[in-house]
C-alpha cells in the first residue's frame, strides 16, 4: 500500500474526502518526524513507538575493493511495534480467536 492507497482507505473509513485525509495524515507524519528528529520518542498504544536510535562508529568494507574503512557513528530512526499491532501480523496460535 501507498501513500495515495493509505489516503483514500483512511477517507473511507473515516467518512471524510480525500484531501482532508491527505491533510490529517500528512500533518501526522510531519509531527512524528519532527519529534523523533529532536529526541523524543512517539508512542501510540497498540500501534508501537517511533525513536531516534543511536549507532556506534564501526569498522565496514568498501564492497568494490575490499579496503577497510571507517563508518562514523550516527543516529537512526526506529520503530518498534506494539503488542496489537504484533498480534495482528502473527496472532498467537494458543489464543482462540
Amino acid at each position: 500500500m501507498n501513500k495515495a492507497e493509505l489516503i483514500h482507505t483512511v477517507a473511507e473509513k473515516a467518512s471524510v474526502t480525500k484531501k482532508q485525509a491527505d491533510a490529517v495524515l500528512t500533518a501526522a507524519i510531519d509531527s512524528i518526524m519532527e519529534a523523533v528528529s529532536e529526541g523524543d520518542k512517539v508512542t501510540l498504544v497498540g500501534f508501537g513507538s517511533f525513536e531516534a536510535r543511536s549507532r556506534k562508529e564501526r569498522e565496514g568494507r568498501n564492497p568494490k575493493t575490499n579496503e577497510k574503512m571507517i563508518i562514523p557513528a550516527t543516529k537512526v530512526p526506529a520503530f518498534s511495534a506494539g503488542k496489537l499491532f504484533k498480534d495482528k501480523v502473527a496472532p498467537d496460535k494458543n489464543t482462540p480467536a
